[in-house]
Formats: structure tokens, C-alpha cells, sequence
């Protein structure tokens, strides 16, 4: 019997992470039955020691997740390939970085421009005080958000918006809803103050709608928060 490829049990993994991520709040079979992966598997995961191959897989998907991020989510996976090649010494194939993408269903988004349709500007937008530093010496120093999109076995769409410590990376706090919405930032936010009312980190976000809101930015400037934006 054929065994599953690596990237194969890469797309299983992303599913593993989310269970992990949610077991303390939902049950766990619950989790299983919406990610689609058996109970079973999922223990038989969490006890077990990584493979090379995940190590390296892991390692590639941060270096892929920084390229997209700086590229204002619109690099492909070509672009993507050639850049890590590049700047990296790498020699990855445009389908390891292609299928690695797929599994963590990171997508280029292609901006189109609508007959008729007057692009709305934002309410306002913040410089990238992060400059691609990720790295943190003290907890609550940098905070980074983002909206998630998950899609479970019937189909429907779930959103997850979180707030993950750079120290760390820990998860500060959460939301998942099954829309994405301005109040659901708002609520993974102030629960974040909530559990940490003395913070005052930086907030790294990308320009998504919701975090260049005029509200938004009131809750930051309350709680004396610098936000910054990748460009």
C-alpha cells in the first residue's frame, strides 16, 4: 500500500492545528466532524514527533506567509517561488510551493476593477512600523491580526479572527463567526484588552476593511495602541 505524500499530510495538518487551536472551547469531536479528519487521527497527531519533511514544511510556510504578507496578499505562487529561490538560496519547484499554498489555502487576491464601480477609500491607514520585524523580547511588545477563512464539510463558511502575540505566538484572543464583520474585530479586541488591560503593544494588521474602520482606530487610540499596516 502507498503511503499519503508529505503534502498530503500537510493539508491534514492545518486541520490538526485548527482542532488545537479551538479544543479548549469547542469539543473535540465537533472540531473533527467540521474540519473533516477522524477523532482518532487527530490524538494520534498530537502525540506525535515531527518528521524532516514537516520541519521543512514548516519552515517553507513562514518564509511563504512573509512573502505573501509584504506583497499585500497579491503574490501567486510563481511569484512566491522566485522570490524564496532568490532571497533564500532556496531551490523550491513551482509545484512543492503551488501545492504547499493549496493545503493552507493561501490565494492571491486579483483585484479586478468592476465597469461602474468607484472603489470606496478607507477610513484611514497606518505605516508599516513593523517593517517585516517579527520578532518580540518581551510579551505584549507587537500584537498581529488577521481574518481567517475556513470552509467546513457542508460547505459553509466560517471566519476566525485572532490576535497572536509575536513573543511567543500565542493567541491573545479569538472570534469565529460565520461572517466576517467589523463587530467581529471588535469583539476579538476588546476581549484582548480584557484579558490584558495594561498592554500596549504594537497591532499589526494587513489593510483589510476592517481594521482601517474610523471606529477601530478610536478603540486603539483609547487603549494607547500604535497600530501598524503592511503596505
Amino acid at each position: 500500500m502507498r503511503g499519503r505524500s508529505p503534502l498530503t499530510r500537510v493539508r491534514n495538518e492545518g486541520s490538526y492545528k485548527t482542532i488545537s487551536f479551538f479544543k479548549d472551547t469547542y469539543d473535540v469531536t465537533w472540531l473533527c466532524e467540521i474540519v473533516g479528519v477522524a477523532r482518532s487521527s487527530y490524538y494520534k497527531w498530537l502525540n506525535r514527533v515531527k518528521p524532516k519533511y514537516q520541519v521543512k514544511n514548516e519552515r517553507v510556510l513562514n518564509e511563504i506567509i512573509e512573502c505573501y504578507e509584504m506583497s499585500n496578499k497579491t503574490y501567486g505562487y510563481r511569484r512566491i517561488t522566485m522570490n524564496l529561490n532568490r532571497y533564500t538560496g532556496s531551490n523550491h519547484s513551482y509545484n512543492y510551493i503551488y501545492r504547499l499554498m493549496r493545503a493552507y489555502n493561501i490565494r492571491s487576491i486579483i483585484r479586478r476593477k468592476k465597469p461602474g464601480y468607484i472603489k470606496s477609500s478607507p477610513d484611514y491607514v497606518a505605516d508599516n512600523i513593523l517593517a517585516r520585524d517579527f520578532s518580540a523580547s518581551k510579551p505584549n511588545q507587537k500584537w498581529l491580526s488577521d481574518v481567517t477563512e475556513f470552509k467546513a464539510n457542508n460547505g459553509q463558511k466560517v471566519y476566525l479572527c485572532a490576535i497572536m502575540d509575536l513573543y511567543d505566538n500565542s493567541i491573545v484572543s479569538y472570534n469565529i463567526n460565520n461572517s466576517s464583520n467589523n463587530y467581529q474585530l471588535f469583539k476579538t479586541f476588546n476581549k484582548a484588552i480584557e484579558l490584558n488591560p495594561n498592554a500596549k503593544p504594537i497591532f499589526h494588521s494587513d489593510r483589510g476593511y476592517q481594521y482601517t474602520s474610523k471606529r477601530f482606530k478610536k478603540m486603539l487610540d483609547k487603549q494607547e495602541i500604535t497600530h501598524s499596516m503592511s503596505r
